[in-house]
């Protein structure tokens, strides 16, 4: 008896607004953790994120607050895409 109450109260709606917030504010707290590298670039990173990524001291409160609106593979995935794409704007930038 109790299972089917539970039951009938847990439906598998999936709640879009929820998810979208959500999102919405990963993304501000990673745009907001890069705005801070693009600016603080010319500071020695000492910091060390995922997939070797290397910022200054001075992002870490952006990159605490990024790490904690994002899922773990998003901050990866994003991170790898930020790397790669320092990779070839240095190599476009030696040419």
């Amino acid at each position: 008896m109790a299972l089917e109450a539970y039951t009938s109260q847990n439906t598998d709606k999936i709640h879009t607004d929820v998810l979208s917030q959500a999102r919405i504010s990963c993304y501000k707290a990673r745009d907001a953790f890069y705005s801070c590298l693009e600016k603080q670039s010319s500071k020695k990173p000492t910091e060390i994120a995922t997939v070797g990524l290397l910022y200054p001291v001075e992002c870490k409160k952006t990159r605490e607050e990024y790490v904690k609106q994002c899922r773990p593979t998003w901050v990866k995935h994003f991170d790898r895409q930020y790397c790669a794409k320092k990779r070839v704007q240095r190599l476009l930038d030696d040419r």
